[in-house]
């Protein structure tokens, strides 16, 4: 029936007027396509307003650099070990590699929200963590990613980024004494 009444709309065409309307507002009511919003379009439409209760994540944590003695911290300086938590960075109390134990993760394992991926940075080169330590961790169900302190920084980073619930423990490399930039690590 549609098709019916467009043929008999078409058959009666002049070429001022479209089905009694006049061409232009024919024209006007046709969708065009590549049609590209300008600042004056805006007044067209209604804007969606939007009402924050809480932030998710007020103030994320993100390494900004490290060196022999600590870690830069959202601008904050750490000496020593640390333990990076969402919203939250303690002193780690662990000498090496060797000194971690279950009870030195028990910290990870405690918190609600629920941390999905413990980073751990063992220094200059990627350490061995005992196996009974690892297990432990993964029977609570927080994986554990051991890399050296510079890829530790980057991977924490990223991950916090993406807005996964991480924590880092962290253990300053030895033997560097300058600054170093977590971006220029990466590279």
């Amino acid at each position: 029936m549609a098709t019916a009444l467009g043929f008999r709309c078409l058959s009666r065409a002049q070429p001022a007027r479209l089905c009694g309307r006049p061409l232009t507002r024919a024209l006007r009511r046709t969708p065009r396509r590549g049609h590209r919003l300008s600042p004056a379009d805006d007044e067209l439409y209604q804007r969606t307003r939007i009402s924050l209760l809480q932030n998710e994540f007020p103030q994320a944590v993100y390494i900004d650099s490290y060196n022999s003695r600590g870690f830069t911290i959202n601008g904050n300086r750490v000496l020593g070990p640390c333990a990076l938590l969402p919203q939250t960075v303690v002193q780690w109390n662990v000498g090496s590699h060797q000194d971690i134990t279950e009870e030195s993760f028990s910290l990870f394992w405690m918190l609600e929200p629920r941390i999905e991926i413990v980073v751990v940075g063992t220094g200059n080169k990627t350490e061995r963590l005992r196996s009974e330590v690892l297990q432990s961790m993964r029977q609570r169900g927080i994986a554990v990613e051991v890399q050296d302190t510079p890829n530790a920084c980057a991977t924490f980073n990223f991950l916090c980024h993406e807005g996964r619930v991480t924590g880092a423990a962290l253990i300053p490399p030895p033997g560097e004494t300058r600054l170093t930039s977590v971006g220029q690590a990466a590279e």
